[in-house]
């Protein structure tokens, strides 16, 4: 199959594209190339590419695809927060103008990138993909929105997919520190301290990157009928978990961490516990990494790659790095690259 991945130079994007180049699909990105140099170690190779902002994509661009991976966007609430106007332009307009091309171009399947954020406050029960959604906050919002914006662009020739995705977590090459384990992770390893900042009391469900790819492979050969205008959860029940319970799980790999809940930064409303059934029986997928493999990773990946306090606070961090991009002259306002462009690219 012929796939364009957008995002293929982020985090969860560098782990997806060799996955699906494994399964025999011809892979191209499209990215910004904002966090390409974001590496940690040696860098990956990456496949042919697009150099191009998501909101300047062309319906030409798009021509002979069969499926469409969408994983761009500005990524993370603290983001979303401070730039809500961006994230609505990128996150929502951008994404389902995309999608709208992509059908004009006859692309027949879509697999979007959504969240189980889009649950926002949601107690301590399970939530399934029948649940209300009340998404907290400017990143979550957009991501209903494109969801609903999908449905109305379905037909029988296109096909859309929401993959409702747990917080990632896990070692890529192009890693980002702004997401719960991987940072609490880090932190371990530079300080020896894993500081919790909220009460540590809020539920997260989990799931590392590379069953985030391998739950989108599943969808890019599963029957049209299993996905059509379907949401489904990607994640583990066992990788529910409190804020607290995924401190003390870093602190049992890392050598000699102490965990301390600081609870400066108060209670966190955004707490939801998560059923992931559906994508196992619908779909055949299950998730592998428990929170405990995963946190063992990170250490063994920031410890032999020499993770460094400055780049984890700046190159990995999303808000630190385009505030640095901005500084430097190199996006404006509306993190448009200052000279954008958009030749073809071919690294491997």
């Amino acid at each position: 199959m012929r796939v364009l991945v957008t995002g293929h130079q982020g985090y969860l994007g560098t782990v997806m594209v060799p996955v699906l180049r494994a399964r025999g699909h011809d892979v191209t990105g499209l990215d910004t190339g904002y966090f390409a140099d974001c590496v940690l170690g040696a860098a990956p190779p990456d496949p042919p590419g697009l150099a191009v902002d998501l909101r300047d994509v062309t319906a030409e661009q798009l021509a002979g695809f069969d499926a469409v991976i969408h994983l761009a966007a500005l990524s993370n609430d603290p983001l979303g927060a401070l730039v809500p106007e961006i994230t609505h332009d990128i996150n929502h307009h951008a994404s389902v103008r995309l999608a709208r091309l992509a059908k004009d171009a006859g692309v027949r399947r879509f697999l979007y990138a959504s969240t189980c954020s889009v649950y926002g406050a949601a107690g301590d029960g399970l939530v399934d993909e029948s649940a209300p959604l009340r998404p907290l906050t400017p990143y979550a919002q957009s991501k209903v929105r494109v969801e609903d914006d999908l449905v109305a662009l379905a037909d029988s020739d296109f096909a859309p997919v929401f993959l409702r995705n747990a917080t990632a977590f896990g070692f890529s090459p192009r890693l980002r520190a702004d997401i719960v384990l991987n940072n609490l992770v880090g932190h371990a390893v530079l300080t020896g301290v894993v500081k919790v900042l909220s009460d540590g009391t809020p539920w997260r469900p989990l799931v590392h990157a590379e069953d985030i790819a391998e739950a989108f492979a599943v969808c890019l050969t599963a029957p049209v009928a299993a996905i059509h205008c379907r949401a489904y959860n990607i994640g583990s029940e066992r990788n529910n978990r409190t804020v607290a319970e995924i401190a003390h799980a870093v602190s049992a790999v890392v050598p000699d961490a102490e965990v301390v809940i600081t609870g400066e930064s108060g209670a966190d409303p955004r707490s939801y516990r998560v059923d992931f059934g559906a994508a196992r029986r619908e779909l055949g997928f299950e998730a592998r990494w428990s929170v405990t493999d995963g946190a063992a990773q990170l250490y063994t990946e920031y410890r032999d790659r020499g993770l460094t306090a400055d780049d984890f606070g700046s190159r990995f961090v999303r808000l630190a790095r385009l505030r640095e991009l901005g500084e430097r002259g190199l996006v404006d306002a509306q993190l448009r690259r200052t000279a954008p462009s958009n030749r073809v690219r071919s690294d491997a």
